[in-house]
């Protein structure tokens, strides 16, 4: 998956890399760039997504997209409603990879996610169908500030309450089964954060149970005020409740998928 091997042609894709960009101007050409060159000479595409932007980004989107020259990579640059979940589900479902990667504009982890992939794939000869770049890694390295952290746990407790689910960080980087996930954004609705959060739900009651991989957080990234407001975390507790009433319809349509 992650591992390169010969293609037979442009409709042969490893990975799609779907990048949701929301007021992404500062960031968003230097994360591109470092994809292309992380993926270079595989056949992959990087699917950037923006989202309801007050600044430069869409218009840095298109001019990349224009003036991309990448014989091995291709690169699309779509649009869709405000919300990361609005653009990340725009970006899988016209993304074609063997596997698709959830990210974000600022690659918080750097490549960390891609290369445990790569250590999975080299170990077991297989890749799992969920692997998470997870901040709640015993072994990963996030120091993010006080309130983040009393965010995150609080968020944490509520969603093992409400969901029961295993995963220690939904908020994570994915790496996805293409075709699996594909299958089953179809039925996914969060529009923001919680879309994650929602995939990670869906594939935990068909049984599947994600891998988490261990992550450094960027200096850059460490630095940044966190684009996640209390508002936020409230309306993401609300949803937490929508989700568990929509238990049975997530766990058909993750089965499906399988």
């Amino acid at each position: 998956m992650v591992s390169p091997h010969p293609s037979s042609g442009r409709d042969t894709v490893e990975l799609s890399v779907v990048i949701p960009a929301h007021n992404s101007g500062l960031v968003l050409e230097t994360t591109v760039a470092a994809f292309a060159t992380r993926l270079a000479g595989r056949a992959a595409e990087i699917i950037v997504v923006e989202n309801g932007s007050t600044d430069d980004t869409a218009v840095i989107g298109k001019r990349l997209e224009r003036d991309w020259d990448d014989p091995s990579v291709e690169l699309r640059v779509l649009t869709s409603g405000k919300g990361m979940g609005n653009a990340l589900k725009a970006g899988v479902a016209q993304s074609r990879g063997e596997y698709v990667l959830l990210t974000a504009d600022d690659l918080p982890f750097g490549f960390d996610d891609l290369d445990g992939a790569d250590a999975v794939l080299d170990r077991t000869g297989s890749m799992p169908v969920l692997l998470i770049g997870s901040k709640a890694h015993a072994q990963s390295e996030v120091d993010r500030g006080i309130l983040r952290g009393v965010m995150t746990f609080g968020f944490t407790t509520l969603r093992g309450l409400v969901l029961g689910t295993r995963t220690r960080d939904p908020q994570g980087t994915f790496l996805v089964e293409g075709s699996f996930l594909r299958s089953l954004c179809a039925s996914l609705v969060e529009p923001g954060f919680l879309f994650t959060t929602e995939l990670d739900y869906a594939a935990e009651l068909a049984g599947i149970r994600p891998l988490e991989l261990p992550v450094k957080l960027s200096e850059s990234h460490r630095e940044q005020p966190s684009r996640v407001a209390v508002a936020d975390v409230l309306a993401m507790a609300r949803g937490l409740l929508v989700l568990r009433r929509r238990k049975d319809e997530l766990k058909a349509a993750a089965l499906a998928g399988l």
